[in-house]
């Protein structure tokens, strides 16, 4: 696969300026790619966490059943992910993940992680940064379901998907594709699937933001901003440049 198609090398190359070298130790997380049909589940709560997986192609997520039966979404996974991160120091799973729509991914064991650290101070530096990023993520979310209307929430939301996917498509400009459904969208902000609907109408009627299926439009990036009070500062201004090999 060429460096230029290589979800994980746009991922990284956010955080710094990658040589030859650790661009191919990335490539390398990318092999023995494996097809994975929407809705597969990767793995269940309480397996072994043994290795991580890149997620090549596709759209996954994370998440855990209440008491009551009811489903939590913690995070959303995007092309160049690594998916597990946070369980490197446990021995069993902390979360079910699932497959949102048809994809590709990487299996590599811990040991592999463990020897790129050894081999690039780099790569090593933005496995941690992209571990902050993922904790920053979750706290936002946090702030956004228990504390904003239904109308920040999805505007936030969306507002942060796109700038996730403008990393590494930079040329979406105003339109992407997001593969949830009602159901899944509600268990990721706390609302009902029929509050859901009605947000989107609600935000639709006011220009913010147009749905058709799952083709999203946003005509005014900075009017959806204002709308779900979003501060970029934990998906861009503190991750540049991140290792000065100079310095």
């Amino acid at each position: 696969m060429g460096q230029e198609k290589s979800c994980i090398i746009k991922h990284f190359s956010h955080y710094c300026s990658l040589n030859e070298d650790e661009k191919q130790l990335l490539i390398s997380l990318e092999e023995s790619p494996t097809d994975i049909k929407a809705g597969t589940l990767l793995w269940e709560m309480g397996d072994p966490a043994k290795e991580f997986c890149t997620l090549k192609s596709g759209w996954a997520y994370s998440y855990r059943h209440l008491e009551n039966g009811d489903r939590q979404i913690l995070e959303v996974f995007l092309p160049g992910d690594i998916i597990g991160l946070r369980e490197f120091a446990f021995n069993q799973r902390l979360e079910n993940v699932r497959m949102i729509n048809d994809g590709v991914i990487c299996h590599f064991p811990h040991r592999r992680m463990l020897e790129l650290f050894r081999q690039s101070l780099p790569l090593t530096s933005v496995m941690f940064a992209i571990g902050s990023r993922q904790q920053a993520l979750l706290t936002e979310r946090l702030i956004n379901i228990a504390r904003r209307s239904a109308r920040q929430k999805m505007a936030h939301f969306l507002h942060e998907m796109y700038l996730r996917l403008r990393q590494t498509n930079a040329d979406i400009s105003g339109h992407f594709r997001l593969p949830l459904s009602q159901e899944q969208l509600a268990d990721i902000l706390g609302l009902s699937p029929v509050h859901v609907s009605r947000t989107f109408s609600a935000l639709s009627e006011d220009g913010l933001v147009f749905r058709d299926r799952h083709n999203v439009t946003i005509p005014d990036l900075e009017a959806l901003s204002t709308e779900g009070e979003f501060d970029d500062a934990y998906l861009t201004d503190n991750v540049r440049p991140l290792f000065d090999a100079t310095g």
